[in-house]
C-alpha cells in the first residue's frame, strides 16, 4: 500500500453570491488541509482584471471570515485563492491542479452531517479513494456507504466483489468495520440512482474512474449532482491528473491570486 500522505481539498465559494461552508461541513473537513477558493464568476465581456479591481477587497474580506471560521475549528493547514473567470468548473480544476488537491467540494447547505454516500464506478483509484475518506473521517462520527450502480442483474457479483474491496481499502487505512455499509443497485442510469440514494445521505463523494472521462465528471456529472441535491458533494481527483491538462484549461482568462 502506498505511503499515507497529507490529503488537500479545494472547497470553493462564491461568497458574493451569497455562498458559505455550513458549519457541519467545516467541522467534518477541519481534520484535512484545505484550499479555499473565493470565485467569482464575471460575464464574457467583462474582463476578470476589471472585475478584481471591483470586487477583490469584498472578496477578500469574505474569505478571511470563512478562513477564520476553519481555523477556530482546528483546521491547522488552510490557505486561500481568489479568482475572477469566465467558466467556474474548468477553473476549479485547474486550480485543483496547481493547489495539489485530492478533491473538490462542491457546497450545499448540510444541516446535518453524520453520513456519507460514496459512489464507486470502477475499481481504478479504490486506494487513492479510501485514504482520503479515511483522512476526512479520522476524528468524526460519519458513516460510510460505498454504492455501486451496475447496469444489468448479470453484473451483480462483479459489483458486489467491487464493493467488497472499497470495504477492505477503507478498514486498511484504520476505519472501524462497523462504520461502513455496503449498497448495490441495478439501474441503466448511474446518475438518477445516485441522486435517489443520495437523499438519504449527508454528503455524497463520487470518484473519478480513468483519464479519458475526466472532462466528463468535472463538466457534466459533478455538475449535474451538485445542481439536482441538496448535499454537499466532493469530488475526488484521479492520481493521474497532471499540471500539462491545467494548462490546457488556463486559456479560459481567469485571473487568480496566492493568499499572502
Amino acid at each position: 500500500m502506498a505511503a499515507p500522505r497529507d490529503h488537500r481539498v479545494l472547497i470553493p465559494i462564491d461568497v458574493l453570491g451569497g455562498e458559505s461552508v455550513p458549519r457541519t461541513v467545516v467541522d467534518a473537513f477541519a481534520s484535512v488541509p484545505v484550499v479555499l477558493l473565493g470565485y467569482r464568476v464575471v460575464p464574457d465581456q467583462t474582463g476578470p482584471g476589471q472585475a478584481r479591481d471591483q470586487y477583490e477587497s469584498r472578496v477578500r474580506d469574505e474569505l478571511d471570515d470563512v478562513q477564520q471560521t476553519f481555523e477556530d475549528a482546528g483546521c491547522l493547514d488552510v490557505s486561500t485563492r481568489i479568482v475572477f473567470t469566465h467558466d467556474r468548473l474548468e477553473t476549479f480544476e485547474r486550480v485543483a491542479v496547481e493547489t495539489e488537491c485530492d478533491g473538490v467540494l462542491l457546497v450545499n447547505p448540510a444541516p446535518v452531517l453524520e453520513s456519507v454516500l460514496v459512489a464507486i464506478r470502477s475499481d481504478v483509484n479504490l486506494e487513492y479513494i479510501a485514504q482520503l475518506l479515511g483522512a476526512l473521517v479520522a476524528g468524526t462520527d460519519l458513516d460510510v456507504t460505498f454504492f455501486h450502480v451496475t447496469s444489468d442483474e448479470g453484473d451483480r457479483d462483479r459489483g458486489s466483489e467491487l464493493l467488497d474491496d472499497a470495504v477492505d481499502e477503507l478498514i486498511a487505512v484504520g476505519v472501524d468495520r462497523d462504520r461502513v455499509d455496503t449498497a448495490l443497485s441495478v439501474d441503466g442510469s448511474p446518475s438518477r440512482e445516485i441522486l435517489n440514494v443520495a437523499s438519504e445521505y449527508d454528503l455524497l463523494v463520487v470518484g473519478e474512474s480513468r483519464p479519458s472521462i475526466r472532462r466528463f465528471i468535472f463538466r457534466d456529472r459533478a455538475k449535474t449532482l451538485a445542481r439536482k441535491t441538496v448535499d454537499p458533494v466532493l469530488v475526488i481527483r484521479g492520481e493521474y491528473l497532471e499540471v500539462e491538462d491545467a494548462e490546457e484549461s488556463a486559456a479560459t482568462g481567469d485571473e487568480h491570486d496566492d493568499a499572502p
